[in-house]
């Protein structure tokens, strides 16, 4: 299971790089560009995370690959809100396709080990993460396809601003700076919330609180 371990950190590590770039980075096309290289790099590291058959594996990656090169075809030529839109409802489009192969690679390290392990630790932290993400490009696409402020103080949804606000309201934080302004905004930021609330609470605490101890503690336990 050594390999399994590495393949959810190396996913893990590209998941808080997206998360990191897509919340320093200024909005331009190149923010895009590679914005959108790192969400499709962390879907096909969560696809190959969860074991699937090399035939399967490789007529998705040439899906996810030719999903990129369009979009990012159409960050570097094209302009305006519509693309901007585009590109972030392709995102979380992407980021939607991972949580899935996450769960049944979990499901699959469960069934092999009988019991909770830090494979399935980083697999629930990973879950987490996309979630987070999910939200944050949905903000932005939602702003530029209405033409107003997502923010109550008409603040722009930059992919910055809205991973902050996403992971915020993810973790029930409430700082205030940022919220959201329309009917639907305030609608999705109360069911991240909850999600987010939900899943720390249940998932993430009875995972755990299930940790099977190393072999080392096992031993001097015995």
């Amino acid at each position: 299971m050594a390999g399994s371990r590495q393949r959810y950190g190396a996913l893990l590590l590209a998941l808080f790089a997206t998360f990191f770039f897509a919340g320093i980075a200024e909005p331009s096309d190149a923010q895009r560009v590679v914005g959108t290289i790192l969400v499709g790099a962390t879907l096909m590291l969560a696809l190959y995370a969860a074991e699937m058959s090399p035939r399967r594996l490789r007529i998705a990656s040439a899906a996810i690959l030719t999903a990129v090169v369009a979009m990012v075809v159409m960050s570097i030529v094209g302009n305006g809100r519509a693309v901007v839109a585009i590109a972030a409802f392709g995102n979380a489009a992407l980021v939607a396709l991972a949580p899935p192969a996450v769960v049944i690679g979990v499901m699959h390290n469960l069934r092999a080990k009988g019991s909770v392990t830090v494979t399935v630790v980083a697999g629930a932290l990973c879950l987490y993460l996309l979630l987070g993400l999910f939200f944050a490009f949905i903000y932005t696409g939602i702003e530029n396809v209405s033409g107003n402020p997502f923010f109550a103080n008409g603040a722009s949804a930059t992919s910055a601003r809205s991973v902050y606000f996403s992971f915020v309201t993810l973790a029930t934080l409430g700082y205030g700076d940022y919220t959201a302004r329309s009917n639907l905004g305030h609608t999705l930021s109360m069911t991240e919330a909850l999600l987010g609330q939900i899943y720390l609470v249940t998932v993430v605490a009875t995972i755990v609180s299930r940790l099977a101890p190393t072999r080392g503690v096992a031993a001097r336990e015995r």
